[in-house]
């Protein structure tokens, strides 16, 4: 059973930085395509970042491109999003999620790819 667990969600002020952490247990994390997506209130879940399993692909919404980043550590099956010069629309819950890929190249990007979910983490980004 493939479990995925974000933290890392906190209030934090506007041009502040925050750091959230994914884990996924069940299957070899290094074979895992990661992103990361988000759902402000009152609006659908959006793509925000994804990565390839080798962690050497990655991409952004347009929304957060040089601000958020994305990266992995594999030996420690760890999954992080760091995220500065934080603005109140970043305001979300935020969901770590996982797909099997089978090159370590791939990178995913629709939600319908990813077939494992987190619970979510609530960052909320005070003005």
């Amino acid at each position: 059973q493939v479990q995925v667990v974000e933290s890392g969600g906190d209030l934090v002020q506007a041009g502040g930085s925050l750091r959230l952490s994914c884990t996924a247990s069940g299957l070899a994390f290094a074979s895992l395509a990661m992103g990361w997506f988000r759902r402000a209130p009152g609006q659908e879940r959006a793509g925000v970042s994804s990565i390839s399993p080798s962690g050497g692909s990655t991409r952004y919404a347009d929304s957060v491109e040089g601000r958020f980043t994305i990266s992995r550590d594999n030996a420690e099956n760890r999954l992080y999003l760091q995220m500065t010069s934080l603005k109140p629309e970043d305001t979300a819950i935020y969901y770590c999620a996982a797909a099997r890929a089978s090159r370590a190249s791939y990178i995913y990007w629709d939600a319908s790819s990813f077939a494992y979910w987190g619970q979510g983490t609530q960052v909320t980004v005070s003005s």
